[in-house]
């Protein structure tokens, strides 16, 4: 029996249960969570503006250590230190070799089946979010979904990786695609905002200027590389116009 964070139904708060943990199949591991961020699309699916139907165990943003393996399984062994993707890519389809990962066709089939239910409570599946479900004690994932990582990074700070780093930091590097010597303006310096602002740095942007309301977020964005930062609620670039508060 393993503990997990269930929602039963939208709008309603999270229910901490004892769930019975389904065994891997062929090419499944299960994960002994470490540790688990908290994004925003966990909220969003308590009120139903991402379509998850419940009863499933949320969380997204995972990492932790390998427990046991599928039968099919050769990249991974129990031990391995891993984070958790709930956007697999094998780097062996057609479209992987052909540099575009996010259309994988091992990451479709993943979505596809991602509300696949591993857990159970009473007799009743439960399923796991994006096919992770990291908010529980262990969890059940596709071999291509754990990441095997080195032992001596902390788990705690690896789970960010699986969601709100890649966000960021893709967004930098493959959807703006930043060149050496630009400038860079990230309005709101949140978590994903943060890491966009690693990803300009390493595209090698000259300048890039935080933008936020929050005092504290913009120190923050100075030590992710910000060159600058503006509080928007104390300055304002139409005439005449009054700060925003």
């Amino acid at each position: 029996m393993v503990k997990g964070a269930v929602m039963y139904n939208f709008f309603e708060p999270l229910k901490v249960e004892s769930l019975k943990l389904k065994a891997p199949r062929e090419d499944e591991v299960v994960v002994k969570l470490v540790a688990s961020g908290v994004c925003h699309s966990d909220l969003s699916v308590t009120q139903a503006k991402i379509p998850v139907p419940p009863p499933v165990v949320l969380g997204h943003e995972g990492a932790g250590i390998v427990e046991e393996i599928g039968t099919g399984v050769k990249d991974l062994k129990p031990g391995d230190h891993v984070v958790l993707a709930w956007v697999a890519n094998c780097g062996r389809c057609h479209y992987c070799v052909a540099g575009h990962p996010h259309l994988c066709e091992v990451q479709v089939q993943s979505a596809l089946m991602g509300q696949e239910a591993v857990f159970e409570k009473d007799g009743l599946d439960v399923s796991r979010m994006a096919g992770v479900g990291s908010f529980a004690e262990r969890t059940v994932v596709r071999a291509t979904s754990a990441i095997k990582i080195r032992d001596d990074v902390p788990l705690d700070r690896a789970c960010l990786v699986g969601c709100g780093v890649m966000t960021g930091v893709g967004a930098a590097i493959n959807t703006a695609k930043v060149r050496p010597g630009q400038t860079v303006a990230v309005f709101g310096c949140g978590g994903v905002g943060l890491n966009v602002i690693q990803g300009a740095q390493l595209c090698g942007a000259a300048r890039i200027i935080g933008v936020d309301l929050a005092p504290q977020k913009l120190a923050m964005a100075k030590q992710f590389g910000a060159t600058d930062t503006v509080n928007g609620s104390e300055v304002s670039d139409v005439p005449g116009a009054r700060p925003w508060k």
